[in-house]
C-alpha cells in the first residue's frame, strides 16, 4: 500500500513508517518538524514566524487585525505541494491539529486529503476535544489540567489543552469526525474519552523500533543516577514541579548515593544522549499511560516514572512492574524512589521487565501489522 502519514511531534510516526516499511509498504512522512525537537520528516511543512523577531511581527499583525499569517504562509507552501498528497491508499493524522495552525486551515487540508485519496484516519494522540473533555468531566482523581486548577503557572501554559474547549476546535472536531474513516487511541488517556464512540476503531499501542533502540540494561557502580529533562512550555501540565519537589527530599536524604541530571528543552537526538547513563528517568505525573519519551527510555531499559497505575496494568493484565506510577504526590515519589536507590537489585529486575513489556506491547512491527488490519 501507499501510506501517508501527517504530523509528527513524538516520534511516534516515524517508528510506524519504519515498522510498515519493514512490512513492505511505500509511506511518506510530512510534518513541521516541531519546533525544538525537530523530528525527521520527509516533506517538510513549517508554519513560518516561529521564532524571535518574526513571531513578534506575526504577534503583532494579528492583534490589529485578527490574521493569522502564519497560516497564510502555511496554506500557500501546502498548495505547492498538492500534488504529491494524492493517490495514498491511507493517509493518518495524527491529531485534530496535526499542524498547529487555524481549525479552519486544519479542515481545509483535512478535507483536500480526503478526496484525494481512498481513506482518511484520525488519531488520537495529544490533546484534543475528546480527551480535553473527558478531563473535564472529572472522572479521573487528577488530569494535565490538574496544576492549573491549583493556580500553578499561567492560563497560557494550559493554552495547548483549553483550545479544545473553543467553539472553532469543537466544529474542527465534529467536521473531521464526519468524514475520517475511523478514530485511533494511542494510549489510555485517548481511550477511555472515545470508549463507544461509532467512529472508534481502538486502542493502537505507541510503535518502538526496537531495532534502533537496543537493550542497554543497567549498570549500577557507585550512586543512581536520575534523569528529568525538563520542556519549559510544559512544566507545571506534566507535573515537572513535583518531580523537582521529591528530587529536593531525595538529594536531602541520600545526598552520597544519588547523581542527578536536569536538563531543559533538548532537540530530541540530544535529549535521548544526555539521559544514556541515567538508571531512573522522570517522565510524567499527571497520565494512565506512558509518553513516547517513557516507552523509549523503557526500551533502552531504563526505570521510569510515569503514568502505570490500576487502569494501565488492568489494560496489559501485568502482575510485574514495568514502570513505576507517579502520581502528584511527592512525598510517595521520593520514597519510592528512596527505595529504589537503597535496594539497586530491584532496580535491575524493573529495567529488564520494562524492556520485555516494550517487546511485548510496542514494538514496531507488531503494531504496524495491528495498523494495517485496522486500516483495511
Amino acid at each position: 500500500m501507499r501510506i501517508l502519514l501527517v504530523g509528527e511531534y513524538s516520534r511516534l510516526h516515524n517508528s510506524l513508517k519504519e515498522g510498515l516499511q519493514t512490512l513492505g509498504h511505500e509511506v511518506t512522512l510530512i510534518g513541521s518538524g516541531d519546533a525544538f525537537k525537530n523530528y525527521p520528516v520527509d516533506i517538510l511543512l513549517e508554519r513560518g514566524y516561529e521564532y524571535g523577531l518574526l513571531k513578534k511581527l506575526k504577534v503583532g499583525i494579528y492583534k490589529l487585525t485578527k490574521i493569522d499569517i502564519s497560516a497564510i504562509a502555511l496554506r500557500r507552501k501546502f498548495n505547492k505541494l498538492k500534488p504529491q498528497l494524492q493517490d495514498y491508499d491511507v493517509v493518518q493524522l495524527i491529531n485534530e491539529s496535526s499542524f498547529k495552525t487555524t481549525p479552519k486551515l486544519e479542515l481545509e487540508i483535512a478535507e483536500y486529503l480526503k478526496k484525494h485519496n481512498k481513506k482518511l484516519f484520525l488519531l488520537s494522540c495529544g490533546t484534543d476535544v475528546k480527551s480535553v473533555g473527558y478531563i473535564k468531566t472529572g472522572n479521573l482523581p487528577y488530569s494535565i489540567l490538574t496544576p492549573m486548577n491549583e493556580g500553578k503557572g499561567t492560563k497560557s501554559q494550559y493554552g495547548y489543552a483549553l483550545k479544545y474547549t473553543l467553539e472553532a476546535y469543537i466544529k474542527l472536531h465534529k467536521q473531521l469526525l464526519s468524514i475520517i474513516d475511523g478514530v485511533i487511541a494511542t494510549d489510555l488517556d485517548y481511550h477511555l474519552p472515545y470508549e463507544g464512540h461509532d467512529k472508534y476503531l481502538g486502542l493502537i499501542p505507541n510503535p518502538i523500533n526496537t531495532d534502533l533502540i537496543p537493550y542497554e540494561g543497567l549498570n549500577i557502580i557507585d550512586k543512581v543516577i536520575i534523569f528529568q529533562g525538563i520542556n519549559r512550555n510544559n512544566y507545571f501540565p506534566k507535573g515537572q514541579d513535583i518531580f523537582s519537589e521529591a528530587l529536593a527530599i531525595v538529594k536531602d536524604k541520600v545526598p552520597d548515593k544519588v547523581e542527578i541530571i536536569s536538563t531543559e528543552n533538548l532537540p530530541y537526538k540530544q535529549y535521548m544522549n544526555t539521559y544514556s547513563r541515567c538508571h531512573i528517568l522522570l517522565d510524567q505525573i499527571y497520565s494512565l499511560d506512558q509518553g513516547y519519551n517513557a516507552l523509549e527510555a523503557m526500551a533502552r531499559g531504563k526505570v521510569v516514572f510515569t503514568g502505570a497505575g490500576e487502569h494501565f496494568n488492568k489494560q496489559y493484565n501485568l502482575e510485574d512492574i514495568v514502570a513505576l506510577d507517579a502520581t502528584p504526590d511527592a512525598q510517595k515519589i521520593a520514597h519510592d524512589l528512596i527505595e529504589l536507590i537503597n535496594h539497586p537489585q530491584r532496580l535491575i529486575e524493573i529495567s529488564k521487565n520494562a524492556r520485555q513489556f516494550i517487546e511485548d506491547h510496542h514494538n514496531y512491527k507488531k503494531v504496524a501489522q495491528q495498523y494495517l488490519q485496522t486500516w483495511t
